[in-house]
Parts: structure tokens; sequence; C-alpha cells
């Protein structure tokens, strides 16, 4: 499961931070910000660290990814669940809503304090984040590399 684990996260990952970086500079702002921010999850102190801080950024949001890739690929090989390989359109938009909710309903507000609920513009462009660029990408990546047992 460690190769599509990796395709999975990198593509997922690549398309996830590319809308983000877009997202970014369409609202005027800076994408080392950003990305310092995005490693002030787990190192508060990253806002702070300039370049360095922006690197690491980008290496926690790959390693994010890599969790949910490496999630969605363990929950797709437990018995009952080849339902996940062989419908990877329908799976990846119940995962994205998944991921969805537990980073935006959850991880975020606990570590960020952000209040609930979200604004309609966050949800509508985090929704289409979590389902189009990492839950079907995920799922069919799944689908590509996971046999399904059915079959």
């Amino acid at each position: 499961m460690l190769k599509p684990t990796a395709v999975a996260t990198a593509i997922a990952g690549t398309l996830d931070i590319l809308f983000a970086m877009i997202l970014t500079l369409w609202f005027g702002r800076e994408i080392g910000n950003m990305l310092r921010y995005v490693a002030s999850g787990p190192i508060p102190d990253a806002t702070d660290m300039g370049m360095g801080g922006a690197i690491l950024g980008l290496l926690v949001h790959f390693v994010l990814m890599a969790i949910m890739a490496a999630a969605y690929m363990w929950f797709a090989r437990t018995p009952r669940r080849d339902h996940l390989v062989d419908m990877p359109y329908r799976a990846g938009i119940a995962y994205g809503i998944v991921t969805y909710v537990i980073m935006n309903w959850v991880v975020v507000p606990l570590r960020f304090d952000t209040p609930l609920p979200p604004s309609t513009l966050s949800v509508a462009t985090q929704l289409f984040a979590h389902i189009a660029l990492v839950g079907i990408p995920i799922a069919l990546v799944a689908a590509r590399y996971l046999t399904p047992r059915t079959a």
C-alpha cells in the first residue's frame, strides 16, 4: 500500500496546495504567509520563520495529505469495504466530505479557535477542494492500484 499512498499523496497534495495558492493570490495575500500559517498548526513559531516556515508549511501540508491518503488506502483494504475501490467517484465524494468535516469543523477550529460556522465562501471552496482535489483523486488512485476483491 506504500506506492498507492505515495502516488495519491503526490497527486492530491499537489492539486490541493495549488488551489490554496490560487485562492491566496486571488484574495491578495502572500503564499509564504499562507504556508507559514499551515506550518503553525503543529509548530506555532513557524509564522516567524520566513522562508523556512513556508517550506515547513509545504511539508506539513504533504504530511497531512499522506495521512489522509494512507487512511483511505487502509480503510479500502478492510473487510466489507470493496466499494471504496469498486466505486471510486462515490467513495471519493464521500471521503472528501469526511476530510472536509474533520479538517474544517474539528481540527482547524480546535487548533486556531476559528469561529463556527465557517463563511459560505469558505464552505464552498473547502468542500470543492476536499471533494474534487483530495477525495476523488485519492479514491481513483486506490481504484487503480488496489485490486477489487469482488473481481
